[in-house]
């Protein structure tokens, strides 16, 4: 990242504790833009507290988190997601009752003043449909459109999480834990989704899969107890020491 290159993200000094318990400790990174940045680390390590803080649902009690340059530290989760930044979720959350169409209409909408008016009729706006039905086909879905999200797999609710998350255009995208849940044939396909997102957005991942999660990385950052201990490429992480002693087991 060159001196001119605003970074994608920018957390500084992060804390957060609860009843005594520290569970992110001085946590500080960055992110450049387009960069693959991959977040492990074992259980109870802070990984999806420290998702929860730059997403904006968790407030911090220290730190600072700058997004594209914005400081969005005090900002609630709308106002993020407004400069730039969408998250999926280790848990899908979805409307089930609702079509693949209607939910990706609906991510489209969140961003838009058209969603604080309770009279427009949806079903008028066809060019939302059309850039829904955009969307699911980047996640090979469109012939999933009209069906209800209980009527899928849960390896295809993956795909419609990341279709959400697209509709929102980010420059910044977290995904956490992607994989969870999938069968073998389903991660390849969930694999070959995050690679063909364009290389403008930068993405900062969370994941256990190790073999589909170092393919993906350029950069890693290894958590243990809320802290960052280890920050590299691929083979600096997966050589040092720490790593392979809290998370590799040797």
């Amino acid at each position: 990242m060159t001196a001119a290159m605003t970074p994608a993200l920018e957390v500084r000094g992060l804390c957060k504790s609860y009843g005594g318990i520290a569970v992110t400790q001085n946590v500080s990174l960055t992110v450049a833009p387009g960069e693959r940045r991959l977040i492990i680390g074992p259980n109870g390590a802070g990984k999806t507290t420290l998702f929860g803080l730059i997403q904006g649902e968790i407030k911090p009690d220290a730190g600072t988190i700058r997004v594209l340059g914005h400081d969005v530290t005090r900002q609630p989760v709308p106002e993020r997601a407004r400069v730039g930044m969408a998250r999926t979720y280790q848990i899908i959350n979805l409307f089930t009752r609702d079509t693949l169409a209607h939910n990706v209409v609906l991510s489209l909408m969140g961003l838009m003043p058209l969603k604080r008016n309770a009279f427009t009729a949806l079903a008028a706006r066809t060019d939302l449909y059309d850039k829904a039905a955009a969307l699911l086909a980047s996640v090979g879905l469109s012939h999933r459109a009209q069906h209800r999200i209980s009527e899928i797999s849960y390896g295809e609710q993956r795909r419609v999480e990341i279709a959400l998350a697209l509709a929102q255009e980010p420059k910044l995208l977290l995904l956490d834990e992607p994989f969870a849940g999938l069968s073998q044939d389903e991660r390849l396909i969930i694999k070959e989704l995050i690679a063909s997102i364009p290389s403008e957005t930068a993405i900062v991942m969370i994941e256990h899969d190790m073999d589909i999660a170092l393919d993906f990385a350029e950069q890693i950052t290894v958590l243990h107890y809320g802290q960052l201990i280890v920050e590299g490429d691929r083979n600096k992480v997966v050589n040092d020491p720490m790593t392979r002693e809290i998370y590799l087991g040797h």
